[in-house]
């Protein structure tokens, strides 16, 4: 879900102990689906939607590997191994806070630290692990991220049946280019090139054919389902549906992207002014809501381009649009048999230079390929904040447009549906560290490890820091929230952070997005993060900054920025640049095999 971002669905009517169907999406905006305000078309998810409970206030990282590892673990991405995106710590080049921007936080000091590693460490026991002992059967099809190596497979942290994207993102239709003569793949685009996926065990050496990824895992999950039934295995299930989509590069079947011909022509601030209204009027968010300026100043604004430009940055949403909706289907085409085998009576749903050259050389971007495997766009930041409306950014920044996410859930009937009827929407906080917990619970569970003292296999492992939703479900009140007022949850991201307590929350973005300083917001009255009232309260300021400081302690951040913590100026790098994670020497282990 900001990573990573979609939802999360239980499903669970026949037997004792519910099902689970987890849905993410990668890289989807807030308003992107139909029944968060948005023009695409997803009636699948609309229906889950207007039959379940839809969440304003639900948060995820500001990136994708670590808001799965939160997932996977409920607790912080830092203590989990996935403290930074494994790719951006490898690189400092890759920690840019803009594209083209040449300033970046160096990233020498995460490599090789607790927390760093860049799979699921052993500090952790896995969500899947937890449920396979119980009796669950666990599979999953999709986009894993959190581990490349054979021993870092999904078949090693509690899944029995798996078919797994393992690096950031790749070609969706799995296409290689040939490289010519002594040609070599722009180091950014390494972890895109080759489509690495794995099967239970094994990498998986030739995709099947005909392939486009959200199609692919539909039909292996679908796949999965109906051979538990066909073998009349009695077991609950726990089926995780992660997709790559709508992550760049955007591919997307023609027939889907003719869905969508013309309608992005006026452009990305005239769609975010339509999905901002539809929002007021489905009840996300207030009539006087005021909405943080776009912020885009190293691209053109929309009336500065030429009319080719223009028809290559409208095509290149509609693109995106089709993505979105091929997920939808693929989840329909799930859903659907769910429901004929009479297994989603109640269900809950988790919705996370040398570049261009070689595109120019491998690639077709020629208007009328854009969508299609050999070619290789993505639609910047004003599309992307038009997406994130009211709120201030995009992923991989800590405000609320990089942190929230749309998230819907249908609960079973057992455990109520927050005292909302049908079609409801509720503000209170949550995180995606709050599943896991909420899973548990609802499978009669229990984790190992309550107070941080237990152990799992014989290795100790820390306690999840999530919470459980089933009380705030089960005993509803006006008044009843998911975590208690003084809850702390804190981000962390590049050089980027944030801390919530309440209504407050301070933010910490480097220029040239940010000022480089903690800024202080109300988001009970500012949710755009407009207002900084740092200034007119000190004191208040003061306080969250100490609460940084404390998560950071608690979760072994090692902050980038000077300002976030100059404790760890002195810090020597733990390992040299570009050796730390060896993705080719992955590939050749795939190769060789």
């Amino acid at each position: 879900m900001s990573e990573s971002k979609a939802s999360s669905a239980t499903a669970g009517a026949g037997p004792k102990r519910p099902n689970f169907l987890v849905i993410v999406a990668d890289d989807l905006g807030f308003s992107d689906l139909s029944c968060f305000g948005g023009e695409i078309r997803t009636p699948n998810l609309d229906k889950l939607a207007h039959n379940g409970l839809r969440f304003t206030d639900f948060h995820a990282a500001a990136a994708c590997s670590p808001s799965r590892a939160m997932l996977m673990t409920g607790t912080d991405h830092h203590i989990a191994g996935l403290g930074n995106l494994i790719e951006w710590t490898n690189r400092s080049d890759q920690n840019a806070p803009s594209e083209g921007e040449a300033k970046y936080w160096s990233t020498a000091p995460q490599r090789g630290m607790p927390g760093y590693e860049g799979y699921l460490n052993e500090k952790v026991v896995a969500l899947p692990e937890l449920l396979r002992d119980a009796g669950y059967v666990t599979m999953m099809a999709g986009k894993w991220h959190l581990g490349l190596t054979p021993e870092r497979f999904p078949s090693q942290r509690g899944f029995e049946k798996s078919f797994a994207h393992l690096p950031a993102c790749s070609n969706h239709y799995g296409y290689e280019p040939q490289l010519e003569g002594q040609d070599q793949i722009p180091g950014f685009m390494t972890m895109s090139f080759i489509a690495l996926h794995s099967e239970d065990d094994k990498y998986v050496k030739e995709l099947p054919k005909p392939w486009y990824s959200s199609n692919g895992y539909g039909d292996k999950m679908l796949g999965y389902l109906k051979e538990r039934k066909e073998k009349h295995d009695e077991r609950p299930f726990f089926a995780y549906y992660p997709f790559t989509a709508p992550h760049w590069p955007l591919q997307a079947p023609d027939e889907y992207i003719a869905h969508y011909k013309g309608v992005y022509d006026e452009g990305p601030d005239v769609l975010r002014e339509k999905r901002l209204q539809r929002m007021k009027e489905l009840g996300l968010c207030a009539e006087d809501v005021e909405p943080h300026p776009v912020v885009a100043d190293e691209v053109k604004t929309w009336a500065a381009m030429t009319s080719e430009e223009k028809a290559k940055s409208s095509k290149a949403m509609e693109v995106f649009a089709a993505m979105v909706e091929c997920i939808d289907h693929n989840v329909g085409k799930v859903v659907d048999y769910l429901e004929e085998t009479g297994e989603l009576g109640q269900y809950l749903r988790v919705l996370h230079g040398s570049m261009i050259q070689h595109l120019q050389r491998y690639y077709d971007n020629r208007l009328e390929n854009l969508g299609r495997g050999n070619s290789f766009i993505w639609y910047g930041p004003r599309w992307a904040q038009a997406a994130t409306a009211p709120s201030r950014l995009y992923k991989a920044f800590t405000t609320e447009g990089g942190v929230r996410v749309p998230f819907l859930a249908k609960f079973p009937l057992a455990f109520g549906n927050g005292g909302q009827k049908k079609g409801g929407i509720t503000s209170a906080f949550s995180t995606v560290m709050d599943l896991a917990p909420t899973i548990l619970e609802m499978a009669g569970v229990s984790h190992p490890s309550p107070d941080g003292k237990g152990s799992y296999e014989g290795r100790p492992v820390v306690s999840m820091r999530g919470r459980s939703m089933v009380p705030f479900l089960t005993y509803p009140s006006s008044t009843r929230t998911i975590h208690p007022a003084d809850f702390i949850h804190g981000w962390e991201t590049c050089g980027r952070a944030a801390v919530r307590c309440g209504d407050y929350k301070i933010v910490f973005i480097p220029a040239p997005k940010g000022p480089e300083k903690w800024q202080l917001y109300n988001l009970a009255r500012d949710p755009g993060e407009i207002h900084d009232l740092a200034a007119a309260d000190p004191e208040r300021l003061g306080r969250m900054v100490k609460m940084w400081d404390r998560y950071v302690l608690e979760t072994g951040v090692v902050p980038l920025a000077p300002a976030l913590g100059e404790w760890m100026e002195a810090m020597e790098a733990q390992m040299e640049e570009d050796v730390w994670v060896s993705f080719t020497s992955c590939i050749g282990l795939w190769l060789s095999v």
